[in-house]
């Protein structure tokens, strides 16, 4: 096979490895499941969306427009396929799916790009209509500008609760209330880590301090104790310092930072390995981006949270190792350069952690009623009763002997909710209790696409 590099993802990650390839004499293709590039995080409006990007965007604006000029300025030396989902990977080939039809796509070479998703976990009236989570919000805002409600309270916690109560407000929206479960000590502790990205740092301080002078009320060191409503979210409850509190409200996002998409990285086999600071266990990958499968490279948020900035770098340096690989001669000082700088993005992101911890008490405050997996309507209550009644310590055995994860969500809502259930349940910490396999369809597919015709097969 001729060289023929592939990226998966054109979020910053993907669209700077672009960038660095076709700077070098390279056509890559560029696999977008998004319907134009920029990621989650610039996520673009639909074509004739008049509201400017500094509305859209806020501080990011700048950047956001650098990196959607930089893969407008390259469309034309790229094979950029948007509205396209990669649902299977095998045998140095992509199996693809673009407006119901089916097709497979070889690669010498592939840099995985995948972003990431919401890390999810319950509270009693999660499944109410009206209550999102934090990214489903800020896609409603940035893709058709639209608030998710007339009264939105966001709750959880990570920078992305601040970041997304501010964009709303600062849109026009109400926002009721922020909740976050992480409390001002820890933040307070944190912040001579922080001080390695000040930048960074003083966004979020001027987040918090915008929010609230304008009236927002912030409530920090919170429990979430339950949405409430019937046909829609009316209130939601939580306590705090043992008392009880409740707001009234017509829409909730909420959420607990990120969590990486690993599922293609998992079919491609990549060796996994599990990393206390994120909870959760990701593809290893070198400096440059290198997993443990020859050919194949990790960029960005889905080889683990860094951010858009480090996921910029992280793309560049990933196509910067494939060049290498290929037997290109490369600009040394640029790659150490990049490798320096997601160095100290590392060091600022253990801060972070430290700001916005994951809650280790949830799974035991969660009660047996709870649905955990809304996909098959499955308790905290009957993932317990089958680790006592089968003896069941991994998480692929609860998924078998359960259906927790088999739902369309395939684990993304439910897996780091039933891992904490399982590893509480079978008193040990979470790295001991495995992680759910990936598989394939990596995503639910049309009936339609099933019974179509082969999938055409593109030439090597």
């Amino acid at each position: 096979m001729s060289l023929r590099p592939v990226i998966v993802g054109a979020g910053p990650a993907g669209v700077r490895a672009a960038q660095a390839l076709v700077a070098h004499g390279l056509r890559p293709v560029v696999v977008d499941e998004a319907p134009r590039w920029g990621g989650q995080i610039y996520r673009q409006p639909p074509e004739g969306f008049t509201r400017p990007k500094e509305a859209l965007y806020g501080f990011e604006a700048g950047r956001a427009h650098a990196l959607h000029g930089a893969m407008a300025a390259i469309l034309d030396k790229v094979d950029y396929r948007p509205d396209t989902l990669v649902w299977s990977a095998e045998g140095g080939k992509l199996d693809l799916l673009h407006q119901g039809a089916m097709s497979t796509l070889p690669y010498s070479h592939l840099i995985v790009a995948t972003g990431a998703t919401d890390r999810v976990l319950p509270f009693p009236g999660w499944t109410l209509p009206g209550v999102y989570t934090l990214g489903a919000a800020q896609v409603a805002l940035k893709f058709q500008g639209c608030a998710i409600g007339s009264r939105v309270v966001f709750a959880g916690t990570g920078p992305l609760l601040y970041l997304i109560a501010y964009q709303y407000a600062k849109a026009g929206a109400k926002v009721a209330a922020v909740l976050d479960t992480a409390s001002f000590a820890g933040k307070a502790a944190a912040v001579p880590a922080m001080l390695r990205q000040p930048a960074l740092l003083a966004k979020g301080l001027y987040y918090l301090g915008w929010l609230r002078a304008h009236g927002i009320a912030v409530h920090q060191g919170v429990e979430l104790a339950a949405a409430e409503g019937g046909e829609r979210v009316q209130a939601m409850h939580w306590r705090k310092a043992g008392r009880e509190h409740r707001i009234a409200c017509d829409a909730v996002g909420f959420g607990y930072a990120l969590r990486s998409e690993t599922q293609l990285a998992d079919l491609l086999g990549c060796r996994f390995a599990y990393d206390d600071l994120q909870r959760g266990a990701l593809p290893e990958r070198d400096a440059a981006g290198r997993s443990s499968v020859a050919g194949v490279y990790l960029a960005g948020d889905g080889a683990g949270i860094m951010g858009a900035d480090a996921a910029e770098w992280a793309g560049e340096r990933a196509a910067l190792a494939l060049l290498a690989d290929t037997g290109q001669l490369m600009d040394n000082s640029r790659a150490l350069w990049l490798e320096q700088r997601l160095a100290r993005v590392a060091a600022f992101r253990r801060g972070l952690e430290r700001a916005f911890p994951f809650p280790h008490g949830w799974a035991a405050a969660a009660s047996n009623e709870l649905v955990v997996c809304r996909c098959e309507e499955i308790t905290a209550g009957e993932l317990r009763r089958c680790v006592a009644d089968t003896g069941a310590r991994e998480m692929n055995r609860l998924k078998a002997l359960t259906r927790v994860g088999m739902g369309r969500c395939q684990g993304r809502s439910c897996g780091v909710a039933a891992a904490e259930i399982l590893a509480q349940a079978c008193a040990v910490q979470p790295d001991a209790v495995g992680r759910l396999r990936g598989q394939s369809p990596i995503k639910p597919l049309p009936f339609s696409a099933m019974a179509a015709p082969a999938p055409r097969q593109e030439a090597a």
